[in-house]
């Protein structure tokens, strides 16, 4: 067994946010997809990095634009204002992410802020693919799971760890084992990370 000792599980950087003692309200799967059932005024924001979003996500959600989680702090001060009195959903794959994005915008000055309880794979489980599109990037050997949670076919760029969609892979700029259509013509350190 290996055992490493961190200072965070998902890399943050930012002191003062503690979950444990003041976490942001939880919205069940089931009440989100019946406010979205209903056509309730409420922003979806996707806190997970670019790629994952790029395979898939619920329809009409402001994504945060990150290649990292690292860098979601930065990202804050980029959302509309007028979003600080607005309600906001934000999600990701299985809601440790907004653990920290959730007390983190609370304390930016946004007032109506839930997190999705279980993030994409509780709704999925709950819901099905209501109102979202694609597929959800997942964090092991299948690299992607569709709204029924069975395994996709995407797979993993050799080079630059990206993850591809079934689509994508026949993309011609897609060789096995040596580029794919994000990576080509660019250097690894210029490739999207994917690992938190």
């Amino acid at each position: 067994m290996l055992v490493k000792i961190k200072k965070e599980i998902i890399a943050f950087g930012v002191a003062g946010i503690d979950p444990a003692n003041h976490p942001t309200p939880k919205l069940p799967a089931r009440t989100l997809k019946q406010w979205l059932d209903e056509g309730r005024p409420v922003t979806l924001l996707d806190t997970r990095n670019d790629y994952e979003v790029r395979m898939g996500t619920f329809r009409g959600a402001v994504a945060a634009r990150v290649r990292h989680f690292r860098e979601f702090p930065g990202a804050v001060p980029r959302l509309r204002t007028e979003l600080k009195e607005q309600p906001i959903v934000m999600f990701c794959t299985g809601g440790i992410r907004c653990e920290k994005a959730g007390p983190f915008m609370e304390r930016a000055g946004f007032k109506n802020v839930h997190q999705l309880d279980g993030g994409i794979l509780k709704y999925f489980e709950e819901c099905g693919g209501a109102h979202y599109d694609g597929e959800c990037f997942v964090f092991d050997r299948r690299v992607g799971v569709d709204p029924e949670l069975r395994e996709t076919k995407s797979v993993l760029c050799f080079h630059c760890q990206s993850p591809l969609t079934e689509s994508e892979q026949s993309n011609p700029r897609y060789v096995p084992d040596i580029s794919c259509p994000h990576c080509v013509g660019l250097d690894q350190s210029a490739a999207p990370e994917a690992s938190l």
